[in-house]
């Protein structure tokens, strides 16, 4: 989920929302598989080949490998056509997996290697919905979980709506050039983007690519989207946003505002199972019905819950655990945002760290290309935990990346993807490090960008360098990017506010708030004009008016400002809003009063916030803050002390040890040893975080300033305080 970031004392601040950590689908990948033969041709490639003469055909000759060893990055990007070059109707796509749905478990009686007929369809609670988004065409979006069934609800819908329609379906974010041109030239098409994540990012899919090509009962746009990704994008998320407009973002939110969305539950309803129960002689949907109601019957059928349990059992001395730790490696790919299959030579590189944490040689590891042939191998006859070949790459299958207690992904993982991949894969992976608060990632992978002239990275890695500690440099490139964006879009461009609001805040976080204050009085004012009162942009910028108003040395004046935003927001916003409760805690700061009044509000904001945002939300962590440094108000030094502790531990967690809200945190928890009559372990605190924080921080950073103080207030080494 994406996150919130926020200053320690009142301000709040959005990340961009992006699409990341995902890979090809797996129909692609199978198709793949037409052209590739051998032992490595795994995977669901098998079920695939003999649909109705289907071939996934070059649209261009293969190119070099791209840097990095990942196949699938090297240009071999396709759209699917008949085995006679044609793109061909829904009418003979008479099989739902080339258009994207998982191949379900099962084989004929006969004993035949010919893959058995897909489950019988089953009406799903939604279609009636869909049918009529469809018939008016346009971009229609189908949202829900992994193996929910999208693929195969829309496949189903639209080949009884469109028999007669062109199936346009790229095989990667490389074809989407082309399948738009030939979608664009057809008197009736479906323009399918199974996986639409696939095609958003950097060189993917835009609204003015978009303007031009449904007409209502002739070109329809059908896209399909995982929930976890769509939410990355929702109204709520938006609320994150201050400066708003972040070019990725904006970019790819304003794709998804042209569709309209239908959303699919995993779960299936006593109706839907009672129409799955009519086809009961099929064992397959059989044995989906007896699963019970814990999982979705799209979902086991997918064989979903078996491989995630394949994959857990295979970490066992003895078993497979050099596959399990091959699939780790997979999955965390994608949860890192490389978008593109990793090649097997890359996965021999990358899964031995994960071998090595689990126990390495103690584990009895199995040989690699038998942990490749483990891991591809597929379950039931549906799919195997990774989804490719030798020539296009692995990918890990999409279930797995949202199964439960997946630890952040490591280190190791992360460092070894940057310095491989290519300049657009290094903005998705700076993209997604930013949006999950790991600013020094981030600003890595986005130098490579900005390196590699990808279109926006030279904004975003302003923001991501000035949120890791150095606010004066950021504040500098800032200033260059809104002047070239003045001057080439206008002073009116939401890109151009976007600048100046950045630029604003780094310029207040630099040491400068009474500066900071009047450029956000500014763009508050221009904002309202150019985007109305109540714009999210125009709410954002009161906000940061108010907070540095409030650090100019006037608390009362910012209260006042921000009572007045609180109400307009809870009109235009609702209670439960990322901002709305970002702009409570800034209240709560400015206008502290009676203690006990103010730990009551911090502690009702708290579960809010919990409840909203979930326990590990920057947000909540921040509200956490407030409530600790009230508590080393009120004198309460040893109860601060082990709030701050506990603070210390899940923002090292969540954000990282080099974070500076993890270093903020630190610093605190030191002050309330001291409190405490512990002024060794303070010292010893602030020593080390002061040591870390001179390799992180450029010069005269607050967090530098405060270590120093804190030090020069502890009584001299060996002597306790009265």
């Amino acid at each position: 989920m994406p996150v919130l970031l926020v200053r320690e004392n009142g301000r709040v601040r959005g990340w961009p929302a992006y699409v990341g950590a995902v890979g090809l689908g797996a129909a692609a990948l199978a198709l793949a598989s037409l052209w590739t033969s051998g032992a490595w041709a795994t995977g669901i490639g098998a079920a695939v080949t003999t649909f109705s003469g289907l071939a996934a055909e070059r649209l261009q000759p293969r190119r070099r490998a791209a840097p990095g060893g990942n196949a699938a990055a090297s240009g071999a990007d396709v759209l699917l056509r008949t085995a006679a070059g044609r793109i061909p109707t829904l009418r003979r796509l008479d099989r739902p997996e080339p258009a994207g749905a998982h191949h379900a478990d099962g084989h004929p009686a006969d004993g035949s290697r010919t893959p058995a007929a897909a489950p019988a369809y089953i009406r799903r609670d939604v279609e009636p919905q869909l049918r009529e988004a469809l018939g008016r065409g346009g971009f229609v979006l189908l949202v829900g979980e992994s193996t929910a069934g999208k693929s195969r609800l829309a496949y189903e819908t639209a080949r009884a709506l469109f028999p007669r329609h062109a199936f346009v379906r790229p095989l990667g974010r490389g074809a989407l050039p082309e399948a738009l041109r030939v979608a664009g030239q057809r008197r009736r098409a479906v323009l399918w983007l199974d996986d639409l994540e696939e095609f958003l990012g950097a060189g993917g899919l835009t609204a003015t690519m978009l303007a031009a090509l449904p007409v209502p009962g002739r070109r329809v746009v059908l896209a399909t989207m995982r929930t976890q990704e769509f939410r990355r994008f929702d109204a709520r998320e938006e609320s994150r946003l201050t400066g708003s407009d972040r070019d990725a973002w904006r970019t790819q939110r304003d794709v998804l505002r042209q569709a309209e969305v239908v959303r699919l539950a995993r779960h299936w309803s006593p109706e839907e199972r009672r129409r799955a129960a009519a086809h009961g002689q099929d064992p397959r949907i059989r044995a989906a019905l007896r699963a019970g109601e814990r999982f979705g019957i799209a979902e086991v059928l997918a064989a979903g819950p078996e491989l995630l349990a394949a994959w857990h059992n295979a970490w066992a001395p003895g078993t497979n655990p050099r596959g399990a730790a091959v699939v780790a490696a997979a999955v965390d790919c994608r949860r890192a945002g490389l978008r593109t299959p990793v090649s097997r030579d890359r996965l021999r590189e990358l899964h031995r760290p994960y071998l090595v944490a689990r126990g390495g040689g103690d584990l009895q590891p199995e040989p690699f290309d038998e942990a490749m042939n483990w891991a591809c191998t597929a379950v039931y006859a549906t799919s195997g935990l990774l989804i490719g070949n030798y020539s296009q790459g692995y990918t890990a299958f999409d279930y797995l990346l949202n199964a439960p207690g997946l630890p952040p992904v490591p280190e190791h993982l992360w460092q070894t993807l940057v310095t491989r991949v290519t300049p657009a894969e290094s903005y998705d992976i700076g993209l997604l490090a930013h949006q999950e608060g790991r600013p020094r990632r981030a600003a890595e992978a986005l130098s490579r960008a900005r390196l590699g002239a990808v279109p926006g990275a030279d904004f975003l890695l302003a923001i991501t360098v000035g949120d890791a500690g150095r606010p004066r440099r950021a504040a500098a490139d800032l200033a260059g990017i809104t002047r070239r964006r003045e001057d080439r879009l206008g002073p009116d461009h939401p890109d151009t506010l976007a600048a100046r609001h950045q630029l604003a805040f780094f310029t207040g976080e630099a040491g400068n708030p009474h500066a900071a204050a009047g450029r956000f009085a500014a763009l508050a004012a221009h904002a309202g004009a150019v985007l109305g009162a109540d714009h999210p942009d125009t709410l954002a910028a009161r906000h940061e008016l108010a907070y540095f108003t409030g650090e100019s040395g006037a608390p009362a004046e910012a209260a006042r400002q921000l009572t007045r935003l609180l109400a307009d927001r809870l009109r235009v916003q609702g209670p439960d809003e990322p901002q709305v409760l970002a702009t409570r805690r800034s209240l709560i700061w400015y206008r502290a009063g009676e203690p006990a009044r103010t730990e009551a509000e911090l502690a009702e904001l708290l579960t809010d916030a919990e409840r909203c945002l979930g326990p590990d939300d920057p947000h909540t962590l921040a509200v956490r803050s407030s409530r600790a440094a009230f508590t080393a108000r009120a004198g309460r030094a040893a109860e601060a002390a082990a709030a701050w502790e506990s603070l210390v531990a899940d923002r090292t967690r969540v954000m990282g040890p080099d974070h500076p809200h993890t270093i903020y945190a630190r610093l605190e928890w030191a002050r309330a040893l001291a409190a405490t009559g512990r002024p060794e372990q303070a010292r010893t605190l602030l020593t080390r975080t002061l040591g870390d924080a001179r390799t992180l921080l450029e010069p005269g950073h607050r967090h530098l300033r405060l270590a120093r103080e804190l030090l020069a207030g502890l009584p001299p080494a060996g002597r306790q305080q009265a």
